[in-house]
């Protein structure tokens, strides 16, 4: 085996970094989900984290692939998918962040990052950041050298309650320099009078905690948005299908301003 394979993270039967669905979409959104899988590569085990923990938050967004996909379905819109947990590396943060890779997620130590060398790390980097994010930058530079709209969602969950506070919200819609997309979803939300929205709450983006958006949004100045759904609301199937539903729903006045290209 030469050194390059010693290296490798990923065995040549574990799945790829990423999936994609819709590729030949024809909306002009393009769903991304930083945190939607759980899985760790076989090389790396449990991380030393309890099975009952990979099933929680820290491990990564529940319910939100499923909201991304079915909302991909209703939207006709290309979307990917991260297919590894966010404790093996966080898509959603800068490499240089000491969140990216983790030793403890809230009250969750994860014991199998502590001490990881930059070999490693730029192991996890080369092989799951980079190949998703390169996807994700691919398919915006091909409609912007087709003359096609490109409309950035990032779909995310949260927890109902943080260090043992409860977050009110059901929905929130985040962003950073640029709240176009979010200022006409949030009129659309509140306009229905139903649903309590957060304005860059639970989180707000910045270039220090996230990547996606200020990397793949704000750079090129197109429109974007970040979706926030609680996860208690999206854990199930039957909540799922309503969520995505309602977001598209919500994002029809986004498409009418921002779809021509």
């Amino acid at each position: 085996m030469n050194d390059a394979a010693a290296r490798r993270l990923l065995g040549s039967d574990e799945p790829p970094a990423f999936r994609i669905v819709h590729a030949d979409g024809r909306s002009p959104f393009v769903l991304i989900c930083d945190h939607a899988g759980r899985r760790i590569p076989r090389l790396l085990g449990d991380l030393g984290v309890s099975a009952a923990d990979l099933q929680r938050h820290v491990a990564w967004d529940i319910g939100a692939e499923a909201v991304a996909l079915r909302l991909a379905d209703a939207l006709d819109a290309f979307a990917i998918v991260q297919t590894y947990s966010r404790l093996v590396i966080d898509c959603n943060r800068p490499l240089d962040s000491p969140a990216s890779i983790i030793v403890r997620s809230e009250n969750t130590d994860v014991p199998g990052n502590l001490g990881i060398d930059s070999a490693a790390a730029q192991g996890r980097a080369r092989e799951i950041f980079a190949p998703y994010h390169g996807c994700i930058a691919a398919e915006l530079d091909r409609r912007a050298a087709s003359g096609l709209p490109a409309i950035l969602v990032s779909v995310h969950s949260f927890t109902p309650q943080y260090h043992g506070i409860a977050r009110p919200w059901h929905v929130g819609m985040l962003y950073g320099r640029d709240a176009r997309v979010a200022r006409l979803v949030l009129a659309a939300i509140r306009a229905e009078g139903e649903w309590t929205v957060g304005d860059n709450e639970p989180y707000a983006v910045s270039p220090s905690t996230d990547y996606a958006i200020p990397m793949h949004g704000e750079r090129r100045g197109i429109p974007h948005v970040g979706l926030e759904i609680r996860q208690d609301l999206i854990e199930e199937a039957h909540g799922q299908d309503a969520w995505a539903a309602r977001i598209a729903r919500w994002l029809g006045p986004v498409a009418t301003q921002f779809g021509r290209g």
